[in-house]
């Protein structure tokens, strides 16, 4: 079985390392004896993925991606180790796609002239409003 990124990019899954783990909080006896988490282990550079999600995964700004290239995520949503495990591919595919996508540069606008004397006219009534609530003189 492999998970597909795209159209033409895939992952073996030799390529990816599961272990069971138990699940951590609530959930009574079951959490203490079942190990239905799933930690799962990617190796970026060792991967057979292109150079250019590669490059784009090592630089990606994600706490799940250590130091050495390594991605680390841990499911344990789910009663079920099968659906652990699937949660966790999902969330690998959404972690590549999403260090993949490029953001449009921002454009700085400027603000229009209207806008700007609605803004004086707003500061002007405003300050009005402050300066009754002085002291009263008689």
């Amino acid at each position: 079985m492999m998970l597909h990124i795209s159209n033409s990019v895939t992952i073996a899954d030799n390529e990816i390392e599961f272990s069971a783990i138990r699940a951590q909080g609530a959930g009574g006896q079951n959490v203490n004896k079942v190990s239905t988490a799933i930690h799962l282990r990617f190796d970026i550079r060792a991967s057979l993925l292109p150079a250019f999600y590669k490059e784009r995964l090592l630089i990606f700004k994600d706490q799940r991606i250590s130091k050495e290239g390594v991605v680390i995520i841990k499911a344990q949503r789910f009663r079920s180790q099968e659906k652990n495990r699937e949660e966790a591919l999902l969330r690998l595919k959404e972690l590549i796609l999403s260090a993949t996508r490029i953001q449009k540069t921002r454009k700085p606008t400027r603000p229009s002239k209207n806008s700007q004397k609605r803004r004086l006219e707003s500061k002007e009534k405003r300050g009005r409003i402050k300066a009754l609530r002085g002291r009263v003189e008689d």
